[in-house]
């Protein structure tokens, strides 16, 4: 066989690279499991019970008893008479009965059937059609997950009860002023395309500004420098902008697997700002492959809303004060002014990688899921899971916010090369574990902002 035959591409790569191919294209590869299943026994869904995952918000939790799906389970959730939360598997441990349909009391649930009566915990109380109806008491335990309660929202931790990790405390929670509302919005799509979103600079300038028209900052019409950056425990992207004399260094944060920090949606950088801490705090929780719930808190108050754009009566159980977050529209105006649900449920229940033509861009796309990737597989070989460790060590420090400092363009100077020394010296400063934890770190940092740029303005 001669070399130009075994060198020549074959009909069908030949064939893509001519128009009107898509007899070529109809069959759809699958899905990329290892990051998208996330069901028990799967090797995410088994990294992602090593954390603790939000479930509702408290306000959710009425008289009844509350049916929830979580990582492709089956659960109830519910409030004792006497305060205390539970989340249970749905179906009885008697006879399978769903215990959505059972009966709150004051120290636990109690199925409809038969009247078999749960603690939290999973401990059996009563089975009070028995002649000994304390028999199986402390013999069968039913399948109950532990819970935490913090400022209106409830996690449960869902992995090994021997690997429990303690409740992450995130420097965001210490924020003087700082409101934390909480939210819940559910997505009929796989968690892994609603999550990426934030890691997503380029999206901003089109989907929110170009094509739909200023749904947030007007300067986000820019495209920006971009940059993707490691840190401990996952990662944060880069938006560098100029607006007049000024330089914005916008970041976003995503800490493995599942949660976001994100930067303040209408900054205009109008003026200076040192260390502004964003919008919001938010996971994306898997219910199942094909659905997810974006559930966390927006933040209101001087640090985290300076324009004060934000609106508290819109922020609760789906719904949310950013436009385009819920089907909640007509659909020949999501047609005309598409929003992030549009965008991310239209790529398929379950986006195709394989399809997808990654480009610059994406590189905060790429680079979540290589370290997901990566922490997946660690787990299931057996090596550490850094990320838990990450957040349970203290204070999480995190990134997400905006500096905006004074950097006028200099003559003979290539003003990318400019903004991106102002970004690289921002970075240096926000990184530096030397600042501290807490309120302390976000003081010095400010500190040290102020001395590296010069200039008046606002301080958050």
């Amino acid at each position: 066989m001669s070399d130009r035959t075994t060198e020549a591409p074959t009909r069908h790569a030949r064939s893509l690279r001519q128009p009107y191919q898509q007899y070529h294209q109809r069959s759809v590869p699958a899905e990329d499991a290892e990051l998208t299943h996330t069901g028990p026994g799967t090797p995410c869904g088994e990294y992602m019970r090593r954390f603790w995952q939000p479930v509702a918000m408290s306000s959710e939790l009425k008289d009844m008893p509350l049916p929830v799906r979580l990582l492709g389970e089956d659960l109830v959730l519910f409030r004792t008479g006497d305060g205390r939360v539970g989340l249970l598997e749905r179906h009885c441990s008697h006879r399978g009965t769903s215990l959505e349909f059972g009966r709150l009391e004051q120290n636990g649930l109690r199925c409809c059937y038969h009247g078999w009566l749960y603690d939290v915990d999973g401990t059996i109380l009563e089975t009070p059609g028995e002649a000994n109806p304390k028999a199986l008491c402390g013999r069968v335990f039913h399948g109950a997950y532990p819970l935490h309660e913090f400022q209106g929202l409830i996690f449960a931790y869902m992995g090994p009860p021997e690997k429990k990790p303690a409740f992450p405390h995130f420097d965001i929670f210490d924020l003087p002023g700082d409101r934390l509302v909480p939210y819940a919005i559910n997505t009929p799509c796989n968690w892994l395309q609603v999550h990426e979103n934030a890691v997503d600079p380029a999206h901003g300038v089109f989907l929110h500004t170009i094509i739909s028209g200023t749904q947030f900052s007007t300067q986000f019409a820019k495209v920006p420098l971009m940059e993707f950056h490691e840190e401990p425990g996952g990662m944060f992207c880069v938006s560098t902008r100029r607006v007049d004399d000024r330089v914005w260094v916008r970041i976003n944060d995503a800490l493995l697997p599942n949660l976001m920090r994100f930067a303040y949606a209408w900054e205009e950088a109008e003026q200076v700002l040192l260390f502004g801490r964003g919008s919001g705090t938010k996971w994306t929780v898997p219910l199942d492959d094909t659905n997810c719930r974006t559930i966390g808190w927006r933040h209101f108050g001087e640090l985290s809303d300076p324009r004060k754009m934000g609106n508290e009566a819109e922020v609760g159980l789906e719904t949310v004060d950013f436009m385009g977050q819920t089907a909640d529209r007509p659909y020949d105006e999501r047609q005309r002014v598409p929003g992030d649900f549009d965008a991310q449920v239209s790529q398929r229940p379950i986006a195709i990688h394989a399809r997808e033509h990654l480009v610059a861009s994406d590189g905060g796309v790429t680079l979540l899921r290589r370290l997901l990737r990566q922490a997946v597989r660690d787990l299931a070989a057996g090596r550490d899971t850094t990320a838990v460790d990450v957040l349970s060590s203290g204070v999480v420090s995190t990134l997400g916010g905006d500096t905006v400092v004074i950097a006028p363009p200099q003559p003979g100077v290539d003003d990318k090369v400019l903004m991106q020394d102002v970004t690289a010296r921002v970075l240096a400063i926000l990184t530096d574990p030397a600042n501290g934890a807490g309120e302390a770190r976000r003081k010095r940092v400010q500190e040290r902002l102020a001395k590296t740029f010069p200039g008046l303005g606002r301080i958050a």
